[in-house]
């Protein structure tokens, strides 16, 4: 058997690009996908694909996770129908203008909001239980923009920054508790109808692929960071 078949994922920013590819990589795995975001038509949406393909073991919940007590009931509901959260993936990400010269402070609180506190809400909300039970996996998505700067990238990669900063000292927090911390860190993936200047980007499922590899380790194995960038 499959080591990820019947355990149990929630996927943030799960109704399209990254996230929903890593949903159906999982349910093709066998996991059970609890499929989180604000945008309910593109979750069901993906639902009925997964249908479709035969994966009948996935749950809806619409999730702002900028919001903690969406964050909170979509632990709930988990829980409720599946039992635990053996794995939680801190996906949904917002990218707006992010150069400190165009002054869009509205936009910046919306990536502080998403992509830190939203990571913050999903960690704080499945934690106490993993560590409890002494297994767990939390997976967070930050960018290659959290390595390194690009002109009109700085508040936007200040957030990645700030996610592995997080990854990283979870993992030396969870040391020795059975509750394991991967951060991935994605290059230019193809996840919207743009010019890549002849260049291939990743497909959603290069990611996906990282995911799973993580996942799939044995119990004593923590895989701290993977960086997937396009050749």
């Amino acid at each position: 058997m499959n080591v990820l078949t019947n355990k149990t994922a929630v996927i943030t920013g799960a109704s399209n690009g990254i996230g929903k590819g890593i949903a159906k990589r999982l349910a093709n795995e066998g996991v059970n996908v609890v499929l989180a975001a604000r945008n309910k038509g593109r979750l069901d949406q993906l639902a009925n694909e997964l249908d479709k393909a035969g994966h009948s073991n996935y749950l809806v919940v619409p999730t702002d996770v900028a919001k903690h007590n969406d964050v909170e009931k979509l632990v709930e509901m988990t829980n409720e129908t599946f039992g635990e959260v053996d794995i939680y993936i801190n996906n949904a990400g917002a990218m707006l203008s992010a150069a400190i010269n165009d002054g869009k402070v509205d936009e910046w609180d919306q990536m502080v909001d998403v992509n830190i506190k939203g990571v913050l809400y999903g960690i704080n909300s499945i934690l106490p239980d993993m560590k409890k039970r002494g297994t767990g996996h939390i997976v967070n998505l930050s960018s290659v923009s959290g390595h390194e700067m690009a002109k009109g990238s700085t508040v936007y990669s200040a957030t990645k920054y700030a996610v592995r900063a997080i990854s990283n000292g979870l993992e030396k927090e969870l040391a020795r508790t059975g509750v394991r911390v991967t951060n991935i860190s994605p290059g230019m993936v193809n996840t919207r109808d743009r010019d890549y200047a002849n260049r291939k980007p990743l497909e959603t499922s290069d990611i996906a692929e990282a995911v799973v590899y993580a996942l799939s380790q044995p119990d004593y194995v923590n895989v701290n960071e993977i960086t997937v960038r396009p050749v």
